[in-house]
């Protein structure tokens, strides 16, 4: 299996809505079984096709009860507020405060063509919530509050001058 590399701000394909999965095969298969890898190797608890430069509807998440993929992924329910650190792989060595919600109903498949229907809150919810974002073209620099994006869109700007993630340290 391969190591995808993680697509950061800036490449487009962030910002594109991906497509639906028509037909789960040994090819959207073995894509779950990179993505997982490559998620773990990050590390991180979720990651969407995306991320990875592929524009279909499918990420993958373990947030300590094991690996999780979800195909065609909808949010068709979602209760309170929560507030909570979140960071993103595509935004390396970032974090800050956002409110979502708390409670979310989402809706789709697993790798066996099985219809899923998982409630989830907090932190499980949180990861749904940022992964179908990924699927929509949303960066989670899109949830910040207007100041928080400015300062974030600083750093970014002088990590792409510098080249590094050194520029995030010193903000």
């Amino acid at each position: 299996m391969a190591i995808f590399p993680i697509r950061v701000f800036g490449d487009p394909v962030l910002r594109q809505r991906a497509v639906e999965i028509e037909e789960i095969d040994g090819k959207i298969v073995r894509l779950s079984e990179e993505m997982l890898e490559t998620m773990y190797a990050a590390p991180g608890v979720g990651l969407a096709a995306p991320q990875v430069g592929i524009e279909r509807r499918i990420f993958v998440y373990d947030v300590g009860e094991g690996p999780m993929t979800v195909i065609n992924p909808e949010i068709v329910e979602s209760r309170g507020e929560w507030e909570y650190e979140e960071g993103c792989l595509s935004v390396p060595d970032l974090h800050w405060l956002i409110v979502r919600p708390k409670e979310v109903h989402l809706v789709g498949h697993d790798l066996q063509g099985n219809e899923l229907s998982i409630e989830a809150d907090e932190l499980l919810g949180r990861v749904f919530q940022h992964e179908l974002d990924h699927l929509d073209g949303i960066l989670l620099l899109e949830r910040l509050e207007r100041d928080q994006r400015k300062q974030a869109m600083r750093v970014l700007r002088a990590r792409a001058f510098s080249g590094s993630a050194e520029a995030s340290r010193d903000a």
